[in-house]
């Protein structure tokens, strides 16, 4: 199994920056994709980015040239660099992980980190 431990989010003024990182640990085959999603109170969870295992990478169209998704692959780590945060991006950020194990994919989840942005 995979454990997905995010750290990062907090507080900060609209226009300030936060740097989200989210490790995976356990019984590791081979992670594929790895994302972040967002969910904000009253509304459904969306994706936020992603990033494949050769570094491709999308996002959604509210965070374009804001967010930027990275990948330490040696440290099974993902990474979201968020600048001129909005009021808007307040949310619960999950980051996610594709593991493929013995020809199945496996998708698991961090236990969410909250970001608040304040206007």
């Amino acid at each position: 199994q995979v454990q997905l431990v995010e750290s990062g989010g907090g507080l900060v003024q609209a226009g300030g920056s936060l740097r989200l990182s989210c490790a995976a640990s356990g019984s590791i085959f081979s992670i594929t994709t790895m994302g972040w999603y967002r969910q904000a109170p009253g509304k459904q969870r969306e994706l936020v980015a992603v990033i494949t295992s050769v570094g491709s990478t999308n996002y959604a169209d509210s965070v374009k040239g804001r967010f930027t998704i990275s990948r330490d692959n040696a440290k099974n780590t993902v990474y979201l660099q968020m600048n001129s945060l909005k009021p808007e991006d307040t949310a619960v950020y999950f980051c996610n992980v594709d593991e493929l194990r013995h020809g199945e994919f496996h998708r698991y989840w961090g236990q969410g980190t909250q970001v608040t942005v304040s206007s």
